[in-house]
């Protein structure tokens, strides 16, 4: 088997042998966002991130298998490889813990006012705040109970918080309460001090959080997004932060990145910005390796 590795993953030596003994003649290129100069064609699998967004996959004539280094699925031509029939892997699992771990990260330096103290911290400033919120006794909705909501689910209600879900499937998990179809997205919403966006980003969920959805929020919620910005309305979700209907918002991802510097997000008291990191974790290679290597084992030992 021919497999094309991209610079998405940082393989060391050892890593490329190893997947050489599994009987892979194995191409390396680091850069994958351009137009590759060698031949698509001799390839039968790959593994990328955002590979097909500057190479057309047509051009891959042989291609039978992709693992992508994302859990997201966006990247890819979907239709494509359904119609040709091509077995594609993502990342699922690899990045839930960080991202988890993220998400009570943020939510609690709202609750906690964390920005206002760094702030008094460096002006040197003793001032206290007698309006701090406790997250034990909250409600979350997990919107897109998948891997990594799972995960946030499961910590959070290690803090006492009601976790409630919102999903396209039927999902069970001890870590969450109830779980609503996306039909009820507002009802859920409505009675739930925190959404946690953990959804892939589809043509139907695009802009899924607009407006009209921000007024269906309970007053004072707190938003946290790690799925992607488009899911979002950005300008929405500005003025719902503006007008107080929103407590704060934790944003991970944004409709275009990097986050443009004249951007209000960046300015507001009760907004954590971090620049598409919640994934990283001292973990998170190894796990993404193991990944890579077992699922390339099986599909070859099929």
């Amino acid at each position: 088997m021919n497999i094309l590795l991209t610079g998405a993953f940082p393989y060391d030596a050892a890593q490329i042998r190893k997947i050489e003994k599994l009987g892979c003649t194995v191409e390396f290129v680091q850069e994958e966002r351009k137009t590759l100069s060698l031949d698509c064609a001799l390839f039968d699998a790959v593994v990328c991130n955002s590979l097909f967004l500057y190479n057309d996959i047509a051009a891959f004539k042989r291609l039978q298998y992709i693992q992508l280094t994302s859990a997201g699925l966006e990247r890819a031509p979907l239709a494509y490889i359904r119609e040709h029939g091509i077995t594609l892997q993502n990342a699922r699992g690899v990045y839930s813990v960080p991202m988890a771990e993220w998400i009570v990260l943020k939510i609690l330096e709202i609750y906690k006012d964390s920005k206002g103290f760094y702030k008094r911290q460096k002006e040197k400033r003793w001032e206290k705040n007698r309006n701090l919120l406790e997250l034990n006794g909250k409600t979350a909705c997990i919107v897109g109970a998948g891997s990594v909501g799972q995960e946030a689910a499961r910590r959070l209600q290690a803090f006492g918080v009601v976790v409630k879900a919102v999903d396209v499937c039927d999902v069970h998990s001890p870590f969450i309460d109830h779980v609503f179809p996306m039909q009820e997205l507002d009802t859920a919403l409505a009675q739930s001090d925190i959404a946690v966006l953990t959804l892939p980003l589809t043509p139907d969920t695009k802009h899924l959080f607009d407006r009209a959805r921000f007024a269906k929020m309970k007053d004072a919620a707190v938003l946290v997004n790690v799925a992607r910005g488009a899911v979002i309305k950005e300008e929405d979700l500005i003025t719902a932060l503006a007008n107080g209907k929103l407590l704060g918002a934790a944003l991970d991802v944004f409709e275009d990145e990097p986050l443009t510097q004249n951007s209000p997000l960046w300015d507001m008291d009760h907004v954590v910005i971090t620049p598409h990191n919640s994934f990283v974790s001292d973990k998170v290679n190894a796990r993404l390796f193991a990944l890579i290597y077992n699922n390339l084992l099986q599909y070859i030992s099929r």
